[in-house]
């Protein structure tokens, strides 16, 4: 049996009631009593419910990551990874329409340097937000970087282990639905010391740029 939403059925049940009470009251004042009159709003309510407008889905400005090893100009990893192929290597990745990352890395004498580049795209702007300021929340010190997609931070830090520092710089860049997240870092096996705060920065920023100016050639 169909149930029914609770006010048409506790009307259902006390209609014989109403009616007995109505008559009552109609044989006293000899006005006639009309209850199907208490129906009628429940009737319009549904019917505005029914007909209310749904909600449209936003299109999203990118569906897909874009190649990321060429999201770096051969120039660029030239100099920030000497000896490096310029070609790059791309990491698999469980699906490679919504995330991609291309990686650099060489030892040139002494001095080793890697690069990695990542494409995430979410499934909306709100989505991408939440994500990125996220990744803030990991990331201790650091700043903002002007100018770089809708929102962008930049972090520095230095490692050591077996008296052999690494210095590593992040970026990560949001652009409407999707982010770039930029990995650089450095060490010297001759020295054991790591390049300087401002190398490594600088380096990261700049292929954080080359990298959301080709995501942005990605548009819909």
């Amino acid at each position: 049996m169909r149930s029914f939403p609770l006010p048409i059925a506790l009307t259902a049940r006390l209609s014989p009631v109403v009616v007995l009470a109505a008559a009552g009251w109609a044989l006293s004042s000899g006005t006639p009593a009309a209850p199907e009159a208490a129906d009628k709003p429940t009737e319009k309510t549904e019917t505005r419910s029914a007909s209310a407008p749904s909600r449209t889905q936003v299109a999203k400005t990118y569906a897909a990551a874009p190649a990321p090893c060429g999201s770096i100009a051969e120039k660029s990893v030239k100099s920030l990874v000497p000896g490096a192929k310029t070609a790059g290597k791309e990491i698999r990745s469980t699906d490679s329409k919504l995330r991609r990352t291309c990686s650099w890395n060489a030892l040139k004498g002494y001095e080793y340097r890697w690069l990695d580049v990542s494409f995430e795209v979410l499934e909306s702007d709100e989505a991408a937000e939440r994500s990125y300021q996220g990744r803030l929340e990991d990331k201790s010190g650091g700043g903002a970087v002007p100018g770089l997609g809708d929102a962008a931070y930049s972090v520095v830090n230095l490692t050591t282990e077996d008296k052999q520092q690494t210095r590593e710089g992040v970026v990560v860049a949001r652009a409407s639905n999707a982010l770039v997240i930029v990995t650089y870092n450095g060490s010297d096996f001759e020295s054991k010391k790591a390049p300087s705060t401002d190398e490594i920065n600088k380096g990261a920023i700049k292929a954080a740029k080359e990298a959301v100016a080709a995501l942005e050639k990605n548009r819909n």
